[in-house]
């Protein structure tokens, strides 16, 4: 492990970095909508089966500069100003990793969870160097499409026992916002990637909406994107997080299966 300070637009952002021996990848963890410190559980697992890792404080949280932006402390967190913001800080720690990685490496790749649905595509869009993304239950629809979905589910973890997806989406489609700000729609930026990716959904999901995503996926693959998916049945949103390792593991497996088609820089 070794700690390391890096700049990204005007701040100082602190982190860690994991180098296993023999790392065949690396990949920057990016975070979700919290208050969230540096991700040293999951890196820590991911540097164990050979990957290299950077994990870093969020903007304004631990020891990161910067203000932090979300309900918490009564901003808007998934303003296209933020999100933006956020992804060029996930780009800043790219360019920090590759730093301390030797010069023939494996691929490089962005990892995150929920928020980072939109984050990641704007920075894999912002640096070339990377070469895939994994995201965890990130969204593949607008971020006030998102909010249509949880103002409608609630949080109710039962949700889905007592409603329909064809409901879910014509409250989606057609239900007023109660917030107006600057839209984000990943798949402008998923449409001009040319890296893989691969989506980890929980099938009983309250706050994204899955099948809509999965959907959305499903047409970029046939424009000849390759974005790749798993759906795990039995699970909600925090598919990184929940008891069942196999979300986690799939992303390993995945990472290992595709090494020898993602592009070395």
């Amino acid at each position: 492990m070794e700690n390391v300070e890096f700049n990204s637009v005007g701040v100082t952002l602190a982190g860690t970095i994991f180098k296993p021996r023999h790392a065949y990848a690396a990949v920057v963890l990016v975070h979700g909508s919290g208050q969230e410190a540096r991700m040293m559980g999951m890196a820590s697992l991911l540097a164990r089966n050979g990957i290299a890792v950077l994990t870093y404080d969020k903007r304004g949280v631990g020891k990161s500069g910067g203000v932090y932006a979300g309900p918490e402390v009564g901003t808007n967190n998934i303003d296209s100003a933020n999100l933006n913001l956020l992804a060029l800080d996930a780009s800043a720690a790219s360019n920090e990793l590759l730093a301390h990685l030797p010069a023939h490496h494996g691929p490089l790749g962005l990892m995150g969870f929920s928020q980072a649905g939109w984050i990641i595509p704007l920075a894999a869009k912002e640096n070339r160097k990377v070469n895939f993304m994994i995201l965890f239950s990130g969204p593949v629809v607008t971020a006030l499409e998102q909010l249509r979905f949880q103002f409608y589910t609630q949080g109710n973890s039962s949700f889905w026992e007592t409603h329909t997806e064809a409901e879910a989406r014509d409250h989606i489609r057609s239900d007023a916002d109660r917030y107006q700000f600057a839209d984000t729609d990943p798949r402008d930026a998923l449409a001009k990637l040319s890296i893989r990716g691969l989506w980890l959904f929980g099938g009983k999901d309250v706050q994204a909406p899955v099948r809509l995503s999965i959907e959305h996926l499903k047409a970029l693959k046939a424009q000849g994107k390759a974005y790749d998916y798993q759906l795990f049945s039995e699970l909600g949103h925090n598919t990184s997080s929940s008891k069942s390792h196999e979300p986690v593991n799939a992303a390993i497996q995945w990472i290992k299966a595709n090494c020898s088609h993602m592009k070395r820089k």
